[in-house]
């Protein structure tokens, strides 16, 4: 049974065509993956297919009665908003038959006999719909799931714009699970999401029965999930069977006999056209030469691909600093309350330090306060001589307004127009890119942009916080080996081991010193 169907689907955004004429099917129970490099257009679909966006051409219809529910990596929670409330949001339908019920209540009082008895059908059919839903529950729903995402110890009442990246993404997370939908489309949902988590919702996803349509770049995490992919490239959407690297296999072939068969057809273009200059002035030859000509100008030309650029990362190194690079005395870090015990921590020239642990006990607000970003609750940082420090936040802020070229020219002013033009493009976006605004980029284009600022300015310290986030398989590989032969010492936040395992010479649990409960 289709479930969803999209047809002769196109869209772009200016001049930049995203998709042209693609065509979709999700059956029951298909696990799909959605895949393909920064930019393609993933986000775009998930959000043309829910009707947040309007496509060009073509047309999506979904399945009568089918409850589709969106996690956006992009999705807005606004201040005043609660983790209670938004988890009960969930509910919204079954409130919102509530309100009709009691509307109801009301005008049966002075009702007709015949509006009556309409009122009393309408109402014994709420009733029934809230009944099966199991309407008078809610509560007990909402902290079964708090319980099971950590929220509880977050507390229902707090205000949600308190929250870190992972625990807000936790929220949402609940939220989904809660509106039990027929389909699942999930874009990015590991992103902020510790070790734990992920594998909680890895156990999730291979237990569930119903569709889903998963977009990420954590392959492990793909491959445990998925059954089937779907590859976006070249404004086109090709369905494979299997996982991301059966796919890759797949894929890598079909590169090649389309790459061995283009050759093949320039070879016979170039030996036809070469037979009809030859002979087309020749009367003996002129019809063979006309013959050749027809078939040149009827042959369907085989086209490859455009090769997108690849970024090329690497990172400068400034002058050596001092043996002891930080220093803390009885550090307590946090905001209102603390987020730590007193911490005596150093970090040394030449160290490569990973920290990990549970969303939310203050891993970006250490990173802040050793930077001097943040002012601690009590104790004191000391910086080492010498320092240059190359600092990647996690996020580009959502009211930014400058494009690419703006972003470069504000931090490096004496760079001409060639060297920021380059400098983008070794960061692997193309000329499109570099001319728009930054907030209308993917989460993994913008994420290139702070990367380009980091590399252009010489550092002996790099503090990355969750440099992984939305960077496609390709641009992560780039970054691991930029890391790994960058001279420096490097702080980082972050929550692949698959990624950081080849960086790192030691890992801070930071679980051990938070006095925070996830």
């Amino acid at each position: 049974m289709s479930i969803l169907t999209v047809e002769h689907l196109s869209h772009g955004f200016g001049d930049r065509a995203i998709f042209e004429d693609v065509s979709f099917r999700l059956l029951a129970g298909e696990h799909i993956g959605l895949v393909g490099a920064n930019g393609e257009g993933k986000s775009t679909f998930m959000n043309i297919i829910t009707g947040k966006l309007q496509p060009d051409e073509g047309r999506i219809e979904w399945a009568k009665n089918v409850r589709a529910s969106y996690l956006d990596q992009h999705a807005v929670l606004e201040k005043g908003m609660t983790v209670g409330s938004v988890l009960r949001s969930a509910f919204d339908p079954l409130l919102a038959m509530e309100t009709r019920m009691n509307e109801l209540c009301e005008q049966m009082g002075e009702a007709e006999k015949a509006q009556l008895e309409a009122c009393m059908e309408e109402l014994g059919t709420i009733q029934d719909l809230l009944a099966a839903h199991d309407f008078y529950m809610i509560d007990a729903k909402v902290e079964e799931v708090a319980r099971a995402l950590g929220l509880m110890d977050l507390g229902l009442s707090r205000d949600v714009t308190e929250l870190s990246g992972g625990q807000r993404t936790r929220v949402l997370l609940g939220k989904l699970f809660l509106e039990k939908p027929d389909i699942l489309l999930l874009d990015e949902p590991t992103n902020y999401l510790d070790e734990e988590h992920i594998a909680w919702l890895r156990r999730y996803l291979q237990e569930y029965e119903n569709a889903f349509i998963l977009i990420s770049h954590d392959i492990p995490f793909l491959n445990s999930v998925i059954n089937l992919i779907y590859h976006m490239e070249d404004r086109k959407l090709t369905r494979y069977v299997g996982d991301y690297t059966k796919f890759q296999e797949v894929h890598a072939m079909q590169k090649a006999q389309r790459r061995a068969a283009y050759e093949r057809q320039q070879q016979e273009i170039s030996e036809l056209r070469d037979f009809v200059a030859r002979n087309k002035a020749r009367v003996a030859t002129r019809n063979m030469a006309m013959s050749r000509q027809k078939k040149l100008d009827n042959m369907e030309r085989i086209e490859l691909t455009a090769a997108r650029p690849k970024p090329e990362f690497s990172f400068r190194t400034a002058r050596t600093p001092g043996k002891f690079l930080f220093l803390t005395r009885e550090l307590v870090i946090g905001y209102d309350e603390p987020l730590s015990a007193p911490l005596d921590l150093s970090m040394e020239r030449g160290s490569r330090i990973v920290m990990t642990g549970a969303n939310g006990i203050g891993k970006t607000t250490l990173l802040k306060s050793l930077l001097g970003l943040l002012q601690p609750l009590s104790g004191n940082v000391e910086q080492g001589e010498f320092l240059e420090i190359g600092y990647f936040e996690q996020e580009t802020p959502p009211d930014i307004e400058t494009t690419c070229m703006e972003e470069i020219w504000k931090e490096f002013p004496s760079f001409t127009q060639y060297e920021v033009r380059s400098a983008l493009a070794r960061c692997g976006l193309t000329t499109k890119h570099i001319e728009s605004r930054v907030r209308v980029l993917s989460g993994g284009e913008q994420a290139k942009v702070r990367l380009c600022r980091l590399m252009n300015r010489a550092s002996n310290l790099l503090v990355l916080d969750e440099p992984t986030n939305h960077l496609d398989p390709e641009a992560k590989e780039e970054l691991k080996r930029a890391l790994q032969e960058y001279k420096g010492s490097i702080l980082m936040v972050c929550h692949e081991p698959e990624f950081y395992q080849a960086v790192a010479t030691e890992v801070w649990d930071c679980t051990k010193w938070t006095t925070k409960l996830v």
